[in-house]
Parts: C-alpha cells; structure tokens; sequence
C-alpha cells in the first residue's frame, strides 16, 4: 500500500464489493487509509474478498446483505457504525444487468434489475444521510454507466435504471449541497469484468476495474472547495 494516505480512519462503505468494480474500488480506498465496510449478497466470495483486503493491512467489516431489502440496509449501516464509526464516504456500486428486447423483458426481470441499480441507492443513501448532514460532510459516489445516456437494442431496462439513477444522482446531489456533502456519478463503458458477455471484444483494450477505482479516488481525494459531479470513462482504444 501508498503511504500517501489521504481517507486515513475514514469509513467507507462499498456495495457489490466481494468481485469486479467494487473489489477494485475498496482495495483502492483501503491503500488510501480508509477503513472498509463491504457488503454484497454471496457471503462467500465476500469472505474471500475481505480476507483479501486484511492480508494487505486493512480493517474490514463484511457484512453479507441484500442491498434491495430496508432490513438488511438498515442492519448493514447499524453494524458498520457500531465496528467502525459513522460512515463518510459510500460508493454505490451494486448493479446487475439484464438484456433483451423489451417485448420479451418480465416484470420480474424489470423488478429486479430497478430495485438493485435503483432503490438500493435510495435506501442506502438515505440511510447515511442523517449522519453526514449532522457533520456536515460526506462523499456519495454512484456507479452508474455510458448506458445511463445511450440508447442500444436490448437495453431498455438497463437503461433506465441508470437513466434514473442519474437523476437521482443530480438531484440528490442538490438536497445534499447545502450540508457539505458531495453526490456523484462515475460513468464507465464496459468494464473487464464478469457482469456480462464480451464476446468479439478485445479485453485488454476495454476498461478495467482499476480505472472506475481510479475515478472514485479523484471524487473522495478532492480538494474542500470543489466538487466533481461526474465522471465519464471511455476506453482509450475501441475494443
């Protein structure tokens, strides 16, 4: 890990942590001296993800949760201020994809793709608001997508989750201004990872999950008077 340890004792809390982005995310933020609380719903990966973490000297809470349930969102931030003290900086990550034509798209699939992009970012956000307006301060960072301002076949759900996770993001961004605390958006293309098929592409051109960690450490390690509100990320190279 870098001695330059700007979050040093800060907790950051980061969702869908246990592979992918979010790994990524919180390995980069433990390097930066955060303290990490790590959710995601198969208990086991995230076992292996926070051991991971602790063998490279972090402190690390994990915590396996639903991040679609009130419950098992109110539980997650109850346990990660109880071990590690109130959260300052939450990277909603979570995110599933499914594609199809919307004449073939379920209801199910519909619920299911809006409540993980969409309603848990209201629910965990909402959750550790209340704390971070009282010490007026606080990074909230969504991961979102290129897919929240594109249209393609296929994606209709997809897109509008983070169509409306965008909006979301811009105006929770405004409800929260005024207290301190910074609301923003990461916007990668199609990132390495296991989310969804990349057949026919070139994978070493594509972006990997260190770059969308790189944006978060620009967003959380700015300076006091600024505020970046979003960050696009495209791959250098069309893969």
């Amino acid at each position: 890990m870098s001695n330059h340890r700007p979050l040093e004792g800060q907790v950051a809390l980061v969702t869908g942590a246990s592979r992918g982005i979010g790994f990524a995310v919180a390995q980069n933020l433990a390097g930066l001296g955060a303290k990490l609380a790590l959710c995601a719903r198969d208990p086991k990966r995230l076992e292996t993800a926070a051991a991971a973490l602790e063998q490279n000297g972090a402190t690390v809470l994990a915590v396996p949760a639903d991040v679609r349930s009130t419950g098992d969102v109110e539980t997650l931030a109850r346990k990660t201020e109880q071990s590690l003290g109130a959260v300052e900086i939450l990277v909603n990550n979570a995110g599933i994809g499914i594609f199809a034509p919307i004449h073939e798209a379920s209801e199910e699939q519909w619920d299911s793709v809006l409540d993980t992009n969409l309603k848990a970012v209201f629910l965990l956000s909402r959750a550790v608001a209340p704390g971070m307006i009282q010490r007026r301060s606080g990074h909230i960072v969504n991961v979102a997508s290129l897919a929240g301002k594109s249209a393609f076949a296929g994606g209709s759900i997809y897109c509008a989750s983070k169509w409306g996770l965008l909006g979301l993001t811009q105006c929770m961004a405004e409800d929260l201004r005024p207290y301190g605390i910074r609301v923003s958006a990461v916007c990668p293309g199609s990132v390495a990872t296991d989310f969804s098929p990349h057949a026919g592409k070139d994978t070493r051109k594509m972006l990997q999950p260190e770059d969308v960690a790189h944006a978060v450490e620009s967003i959380v390690t700015q300076a006091p008077q600024s505020f970046i509100s979003e960050v696009l990320i495209r791959p250098a190279q069309k893969p």
